[in-house]
């Protein structure tokens, strides 16, 4: 169909907002990345845009000697690998039982599980129930409270029912359980949506900086964002180059070296090496996203 001049003005404004809208987004981590590649001292004269000015890696050099971060960058990937592998499967376990039409009590429960999504006893009473259970200062505190996800669930549930029902009836023809039928029928043909909750889950516990802050103590369970955050409080780039140096003064070449990183640029470093991994997983499921984001609008 031949397009009218008004249709391509508007397609022509549509691409321009758009492109502003991409390059608003885009430009502040391009902008972190390009300052954690500059000379700290350069950058503190301004004028560093697009492009490094006085290109250096003397900013992750030091970053990387820091025992702390790599500490942290395994704390964190050890959470977000188990968070979210246990939070898809309950969730999807649950939101698959309350999919069944004959499940006695469905409306109680399902009308108790959104209560949740909107209602919460606060942060007291979650700290007093962490503490009861014995969860502080432990690398489960960070797992166990995120474990069911109803929003999660609610889109599982959505999809589940949309499947048809042949499927399961066939199956348990052949003798398959409840369990049968989830693991080897249902599980398999859901991998657009695990992709797209995966990655949401996976998002949410490698950002996750509040709850260690409150719930851990313990130096060697922090993770990288919660020390990303503690860094740029207190702007401890001395604090960092002293740990490293150890106060040995054979260790003088270092901080010689390091004269010319500023908190900003040690800050930068910091951030795309807290942020960087994250965004390497989207490419892998991209061609899942779409359509797992739109499961949860097709059916009610």
């Amino acid at each position: 169909m031949k397009l009218s001049r008004g249709d391509h003005f508007m397609q022509a404004v549509i691409y321009v907002l758009l492109i502003m809208l991409g390059f608003v987004t885009l430009y502040p981590f391009w902008n972190s990345l390009v300052i954690s590649f500059n000379v700290g001292s350069d950058t503190a004269l301004g004028g560093v845009g697009i492009w490094p000015r006085a290109f250096t890696l003397e900013n992750y050099y030091i970053v990387l000697q820091d025992t702390r971060l790599l500490k942290a960058l395994l704390v964190t990937v050890s959470r977000t690998v188990a968070g979210t592998a246990l939070s898809i499967f309950f969730t999807a376990l649950l939101a698959y039982g309350m999919s069944k039409r004959e499940l006695i009590g469905k409306k109680f429960y399902v009308l108790f599980t959104i209560f949740t999504l909107y209602f919460s006893g606060g942060l007291i009473p979650f700290y007093l129930l962490c503490r009861a259970l014995g969860l502080m200062d432990t690398f489960w505190v960070m797992i166990i409270p995120g474990v069911i996800s109803v929003y999660n669930m609610i889109i599982f549930r959505t999809f589940f029912m949309g499947l048809p029902d042949g499927l399961e009836e066939s199956a348990k023809i052949d003798g398959c359980s409840h369990f049968g039928v989830f693991f080897r029928i249902v599980v398999p043909v859901s991998g657009a949506v695990i992709a797209t909750l995966s990655l949401f889950t996976a998002v949410f516990h490698w950002n996750d900086w509040f709850g260690p802050t409150i719930f851990i103590q313990n130096p060697n369970l922090i993770p990288i964002q919660t020390l990303l955050t503690q860094i740029v409080n207190s702007n401890a780039m001395t604090e960092q180059l002293q740990s490293i140096t150890g106060g040995n003064a054979a260790a003088m070449d270092e901080l010689q070296r390091a004269r010319t990183i500023t908190s900003k640029s040690l800050t930068m470093a910091t951030m795309m090496v807290a942020t960087i991994p994250i965004v390497l997983i989207y490419p892998f499921i991209q061609r899942h996203f779409i359509k797992g984001v739109l499961i949860g609008s097709l059916k009610g």
